[in-house]
């Protein structure tokens, strides 16, 4: 290289011929999730995408399976589903389960999945540890439902299989641990408590049941109130709360029983063209703490996002449609309509997540000409 007397010499190098830096162990281009960051969801916790992003392109392939186990604000699915890999993802917090969701239901496309509960394993423990072992599944049963009942003020009557306890003339069914009430169960509570009317000290004076479960089959709240009033009764649907499990709620009086929400839809059916609009939706006012109660104006406040599978086969729900509040538009779209491809019956679920995060669903049947 020749060069003029006083020069120096300089080499120049093209980004194509570099081989570049090898990744280091700390990662310092990176930035936190800002406060105006288009991804932040006021998630204490929150991880930036492009964290995630690095990490699942270096550790697996499309396709591949990947496991969070404390999902958090969902960052690792929400990736994930970006980068073309099924997930599995988890946490024990409602809100934590809440913000996932909302989070993945906003991605273009997202595929169905499952929001399941699988708590039941962990209130299986419990029982084996407060009342005994499988062996002794009956008094275990029996105990399991005393306890229950005394959370709930009731008090336990015996001689039925589906009536366990009264409270204020009611009487009531308790659900167990491991499954959800469903449809069939409301039919045998019903079924049940027709026998057993006036016959015996304990036997029902009010036609009124109130069903308390850890767990409710979809729609339940709708098919069992028909079901109900065509057996001239009246049910109420209560959830057993979580913090019946921890002993401190419970020796602390902190253990609150809340009936299910309930949800009003209408429908309009013109040609191929169904339009859903919501109409009511009634969240049972001992469900929410007091300063939220006193901010609702009106009852579209509650619905946090609502959801619709317009051709529902009885599996998994698949997000056809969805609107949801977000911080920069506070609106909710309250109706909504499709036209289907082809003339049939179709059965439509509508998923309504609240403010609190629990879902309530609906399913219409609908046939288009």
């Amino acid at each position: 290289m020749q060069t003029k007397p006083g020069n120096v010499p300089r080499q120049k190098r093209y980004l194509d011929e570099m081989f570049g830096v090898p990744l280091q162990s700390l990662w310092l281009d990176i930035k936190p999730v800002q406060s105006q960051s288009f991804e932040k969801l006021r998630y204490d916790t929150q991880k930036p995408e492009a964290l995630l992003e690095r990490i699942i392109n270096l550790s697996s392939n499309e396709n591949d399976i990947v496991l969070d186990c404390f999902c958090g604000s969902g960052t690792t699915a929400a990736t994930a589903e970006k980068l073309n890999r099924r997930w599995i993802t988890c946490d024990l917090g409602r809100f934590a389960i809440h913000t996932t969701r909302k989070r993945l239901l906003s991605i273009e496309n997202v595929k169905p999945f499952v929001v399941q509960n699988l708590g039941k394993y962990e209130r299986q423990a419990w029982q084996t540890a407060e009342f005994g072992d499988a062996q002794r599944a009956a008094a275990v049963v029996t105990q399991y439902r005393q306890f229950i009942l005394e959370l709930y003020n009731g008090r336990f009557v015996d001689g039925y299989s589906w009536l366990h306890g009264v409270k204020d003339g009611r009487m009531v069914h308790v659900g167990p641990v491991d499954s959800p009430i469903s449809p069939s169960d409301i039919t045998q509570i019903a079924i049940e408590f027709r026998k057993a009317t006036g016959t015996g000290k304990d036997a029902p004076k009010v036609a009124a049941v109130d069903v308390l479960g850890w767990d409710f089959a979809f729609e339940l709240n709708e098919v069992a109130k028909q079901q109900a009033q065509q057996a001239n009764i009246t049910m109420r649907f209560i959830r057993i709360p979580r913090e019946v499990l921890e002993k401190a709620a419970v020796e602390q009086g902190d253990v609150k029983f809340f009936e299910l929400a309930a949800l009003s839809v209408d429908k309009t059916i013109s040609k191929r063209t169904v339009t859903l609009k919501l109409a009511d939706f009634v969240i049972p006012p001992d469900d929410v703490p007091q300063d939220v109660q006193k901010a609702i104006s009106h009852w579209s406040q509650w619905i946090d996002y609502w959801a619709v599978d317009w051709d529902n086969k009885g599996d998994t729900f698949h997000n056809m449609w969805q609107t949801y509040r977000t911080r920069q538009d506070k609106s909710l779209q309250l109706q909504v309509a499709h036209q289907y491809d082809q003339p049939g019956e179709y059965a439509i679920m509508i998923k309504v997540i609240d403010i609190l995060g629990n879902d309530t669903t609906k399913t219409l049947s609908v046939i288009v000409h």
